[in-house]
């Protein structure tokens, strides 16, 4: 015998709300990341604690990036630990070197602290990543190997991609 619709519908009822609570209250496992506006696209990645975001390769500007090119990259860092850490090195195939660099392009040689429980944005305008001398042309939309060496967490190696370029926002001639 089937149960009345008004059970049926308590029962659909109840299973959204274990649904919604079990999901509002943080069980979704390790791999979960939430913060505010978390929309960003790019590649995404863990080692330990660390929560590797938003990684990407700037987008080329007018053309694709050329060999000997220094193209800077972008990443969002989200320490989960419970004590600080730090990006010590990152790599990459296609680069002699990947820097870590300031707001004004100067080096920094002791690489970026990752304080426990914080976000750490290396984007334009702010420390990040510089790929040094790249050695093949890198399109909006390519993947490429990448390595981040952090000194607690460890290693991890993911492909980043180039972000694709919007060179031309104007209506298209045929359409």
């Amino acid at each position: 015998m089937a149960a009345p619709p008004v059970l049926r519908h308590r029962k659909a009822l109840a299973g959204c709300a274990a649904a919604i609570a079990f999901t509002a209250s943080g069980c979704g496992g390790d791999d979960e990341f939430s913060l505010p506006d978390w929309h960003a696209p790019g590649q995404n990645a863990r080692v330990g604690d660390i929560m590797i975001r938003y990684a990407h390769v700037a987008e080329p500007k007018g053309e694709p990036w050329q060999p000997g090119d220094d193209v800077p990259a972008y990443v969002w860092l989200y320490n989960k630990g419970d004590k600080d850490d730090r990006l010590v090195s990152a790599s990459m195939p296609n680069a002699a070197s990947v820097d870590v660099v300031d707001a004004d392009g100067k080096k920094l040689s002791d690489g970026v602290s990752l304080p426990e429980n914080k976000l750490v944005e290396l984007e334009r305008g702010k420390t990040h990543l510089v790929l040094r001398d790249v050695q093949e042309t890198i399109r909006g939309g390519d993947f490429m190997k990448f390595t981040m060496k952090f000194e607690d967490a460890g290693s991890v190696t993911f492909n980043i991609q180039a972000q694709v370029p919007v060179y031309d926002k104007s209506p298209s001639p045929t359409g």
